[in-house]
């Protein structure tokens, strides 16, 4: 691209030219956090991973593992009998939970896209999931007596437990449901809290993509006879099928990094409880290159679906 041109016999920044530039200082916050801070923390990390840490007065010293330095590696795949499966398991939740916050938060956004009374409320209601799902909540929801003192005989955790005991008891009380349903019929209402959770700011992009969409091209459509149905799956998806790419990339890495992920609060106990950074740098890698691959899958199908609309 040409960003300068020359005017009365001197170089001057071409429009290109300006709009590179106030894309560079828009960026420039970001690129000297990432450089300075967050890079030479993953060298450290990945540094981590290869060696054992010995801690003195003097700091702290690092020598390699065995096999070659992949001591750590071998370690979480052949040694511990724990962290494949959690593996394993974390990335299937992934990939169950993702399409259903995807269709949540799609249909949502489409109803709260239509006119009605009261559409402010409900579209602020919708994303109260983002404020409750805060660290701040979370750890109330952690410190409710009950849920610690049940939680020892349960693998839900903090607003898993509240809601699968209140769902629970009053399917208890009140029906003569065999014990077994009632814990079924508990844990899909729970799974919905959870998926209702994750889906505030997904809902928050559709909705945003839904009203960027033309009113001419359903006024179009709807002159050439097409039904709500038809306008819907030939305008609306296509239109909208490039924020469902961005919402699955985000809603794998919200998840990735959520507070409840088993796999993050297993590496988080080894690194600042055991005080084994190796072993938590390793484990932190290979999850890590999990995610990233899972990543580049799922942008690689749903990419090949996306329509992108050219209005020249």
């Amino acid at each position: 691209m040409n960003y300068f041109k020359k005017r009365n016999g001197k170089w001057h920044l071409s429009l290109t030219g300006k709009e590179a530039v106030c894309g560079l200082l828009f960026i420039l916050p970001f690129l000297i956090g990432f450089f300075l801070i967050f890079l030479p923390l993953i060298v450290e990390s990945l540094k981590f991973s290869f060696s054992d840490m010995q801690v003195g007065t003097e700091g702290y010293t690092l020598t390699k593992t065995s096999n070659g330095g992949f001591g750590h590696y071998v370690r979480a795949f052949a040694v511990d009998p724990d962290f494949n499966l959690m593996l394993l398991s974390g990335i299937g939740q992934i990939l169950v939970q993702v399409p259903l916050v995807l269709i949540f938060s799609f249909f949502a956004a489409n109803l709260l896209n239509q006119k009605f009374h009261g559409r402010t409320i409900a579209r602020s209601i919708m994303f109260l999931p983002v404020i409750i799902s805060s660290g701040v909540v979370i750890a109330l929801e952690h410190s409710d007596l009950l849920v610690n003192t049940l939680n020892t005989t349960t693998d839900l955790s903090g607003g898993e437990l509240s809601s699968y005991l209140n769902v629970m008891g009053f399917l208890t009380e009140y029906t003569s449901l065999p014990g077994s349903v009632i814990s079924l019929l508990s844990r899909a209402v729970n799974g919905l809290y959870d998926i209702v959770v994750a889906s505030g700011v997904q809902i928050l992009i559709f909705l945003a993509g839904l009203q960027s969409i033309s009113p001419s091209l359903y006024e179009a459509s709807s002159m050439e006879g097409a039904t709500q149905w038809e306008n819907f799956w030939k305008i609306t998806f296509p239109m909208i099928s490039p924020l469902i790419l961005v919402n699955s990339v985000y809603t794998v890495i919200d998840l990735f990094t959520n507070e409840n992920n088993e796999i993050m609060r297993e590496i988080k106990r080894t690194i600042f409880t055991e005080v084994d950074y190796g072993f938590g740098s390793a484990m932190a890698w290979i999850y890590f290159v999990c995610i990233a691959l899972l990543l580049i899958v799922i942008g690689s199908v749903v990419s090949k679906h996306v329509f992108y609309y050219d209005e020249r």
